[in-house]
């Protein structure tokens, strides 16, 4: 496999809004005596209870999306009195991170949180932690089967090209032959045939709106801007344009500058801090971005925690938490941007 295909394969799993508010049962900051519906069961909350070990294995942070993972999970561990986090280098190596995960199950932590390298590749890992009486949070990149964890949790590939799709056809549904084109990420990944699926399913439902084009980039600045320039070369006239990825949208809007073109609007996507400066500053083609936020990691912490002290998620009348969980792409534009700047990722 090489560098290129493992990084972007673990940049999107299979399946994002901010979970500080998403899973607020789970650990709320702000609900202080939360119990699950029905039951007298606690829900798992800020007041401290038994102590919990949390093994982190996450991801080599070469790019925006994956340090902002990595950040998520250490930042939530540490405001929990009640947890402690044995965290790995984090690697893109599926060979290493089976021997990172082996020694965190040899340290005997309570609670296993992981972003598999390669989800089919480290499945064995995560089956051996579950044998070993582990519970394991698989988060984003699925294991080949379930019983290789406790609980999923990850985003929505085909939710977020399907609410940038109805964000753009809003936005257009009023002008006769609207035109659109994409800006893919990696197309050998499942999770952009999702996307660009979600986004295409979307469209079907404004007959006035046609897709002329898409290019398929590489989720790198470099690749934005070079498959941006082609399809700006390609296609003199268009009205709306979905990037799939904020860190290649830094390129492509370097492109569209270059280009001196401003006579459309632009979709982006993950949630870059970037992207929601510019659509605060609304001075560009960038109006709105689908989120694909990293802050799942956060949430699987606290997810994490709740699993080592036998609690439920708040506001579920179950007394466990979920097998999966799958985050809302929500849009992000200049009516909403400012409560999730806190969110955005470098």
């Amino acid at each position: 496999m090489s560098p290129l295909t493992s990084r972007r394969g673990l940049l999107f799993g299979a399946a994002a809004v901010s979970t500080g508010s998403l899973l607020t049962g789970c650990t709320s900051n702000e609900t202080k005596d939360e119990k699950t519906a029905g039951s007298d069961r606690p829900a798992a909350d800020d007041k401290p209870g038994k102590h919990v070990t949390i093994g982190f294995a996450g991801p080599q942070a070469d790019h925006g999306w994956l340090n902002a993972i990595n950040d998520q999970a250490r930042s939530r561990a540490r405001k929990y009195s009640d947890v402690s986090l044995e965290s790995t280098e984090g690697s893109n190596d599926t060979a290493a991170q089976i021997g990172q995960i082996e020694t965190l199950i040899n340290k005997k932590v309570d609670v296993l949180v992981v972003l598999p390298a390669d989800g089919k590749a480290l499945t064995q890992a995560g089956l051996k932690a579950m044998r070993a009486g582990i519970p394991v949070v698989n988060l984003d990149r699925v294991f080949n089967t379930p019983q290789a964890y406790r609980c999923w949790i990850g985003g929505d590939n085909y939710g977020m090209g399907l609410n940038a799709g109805h964000y753009i056809g809003e936005k257009l549904k009023d002008k006769a032959d609207a035109r659109v084109v994409e800006l893919a990420g990696l197309d050998n990944l499942e999770l952009t045939k999702q996307r660009s699926q979600g986004f295409d399913d979307a469209l079907k439902n404004y007959p006035n709106i046609r897709k002329v084009a898409r290019q398929a980039a590489e989720f790198t600045v470099e690749s934005g801007q070079a498959k941006m320039a082609q399809l700006l070369q390609a296609q003199p006239k268009f009205d709306a344009l979905w990037n799939h990825d904020d860190d290649q949208g830094v390129g492509a809007l370097r492109a569209i500058e270059q280009a001196g073109r401003d006579d459309f609007l632009m979709v982006g996507g993950a949630g870059a801090l970037t992207a929601f400066q510019a659509i605060k500053q609304d001075n560009g083609v960038l109006k709105a971005t689908v989120l694909y936020p990293p802050t799942m990691a956060a949430s699987a912490i606290d997810l994490a925690r709740a699993l080592g002290q036998g609690k439920g998620v708040g506001g579920l009348a179950e007394y466990e938490i979920p097998s999966s969980i799958t985050l809302y792409s929500a849009v992000v534009d200049k009516t909403n941007v400012d409560q999730y700047m806190p969110t955005g990722f470098r």
